[in-house]
């Protein structure tokens, strides 16, 4: 049962280390934590990508800012409270990692396959430009009845495509993993800068049962 629903969600990351750890939790006494990537983009931008890595996989002690690793998991989601409603948390859970020397240009470094299931009606729309984009949001199901919810932003022909999906409607997604940040007004005289997490999809299908 488990190793099929793995399959539902599988991402492939590469990229530099650029923090240190952070502790987030602690399951039957094995401690999770936090770790940030910088994964290249085909342009000269780049995306910050947060990792969940077990202590059983690497030594939490140790600072590796610097290093390049390649990491496959699955990109995860839980609801953080705070502010009187919830918000919604991504990163990567790692279940491999390994160290690399460089990273090879031509290596894909940021690939992502998800298979779930339409869980809000898409948002459909186009930019002042005429560009189309429709918004997807994707519950992916893992083991134990729990739920990952991803969201997904697609761009031209994939968006008319998705425009027309409905809840409930069974979709498989390729793409990359992209980090955004937009400014969040906390209140009349504040705001700040926080990070979004989404995938940039490529490819979508919509699977008939």
């Amino acid at each position: 049962m488990a190793d099929k629903v793995i399959e539902n969600n599988q991402v492939t990351v590469i990229g530099e280390i650029v923090s240190g750890f952070v502790f987030s939790h602690e399951v039957f006494g094995e401690g999770f934590y936090m770790l940030d990537i910088l994964v290249k983009r085909l342009s000269d931008s780049s995306d910050v990508i947060p990792l969940m890595i077990s202590e059983r996989l690497l030594d939490v002690t140790q600072d590796y800012r610097g290093k390049n690793i390649c990491v496959q998991g699955q990109f995860r989601s839980y609801n953080r409270h705070e502010e009187k409603k919830n918000r919604l948390v991504l990163s990567v859970f790692a279940r491999e990692i390994e160290f690399v020397e460089e990273v090879d240009d031509n290596v894909k470094t940021n690939q992502i396959f998800l298979d779930g299931y339409i869980c809000k009606a898409p948002v459909y729309r186009k930019t002042p430009l005429g560009r189309e984009i429709a918004d997807l949001l994707i519950a992916v199901n893992r083991p134990y009845g729990k739920s990952d919810y991803i969201p997904c932003i697609c761009w031209g022909r994939n968006a008319r495509f998705a425009s027309s999906f409905e809840i409930g409607g069974h979709a498989q997604v390729w793409g990359r993993i992209q980090s955004r940040e937009y400014t969040k007004k906390i209140d009349e005289a504040n705001s700040e800068k926080r990070v979004a997490y989404e995938i940039s999809v490529s490819k979508l299908e919509y699977v008939k049962n």
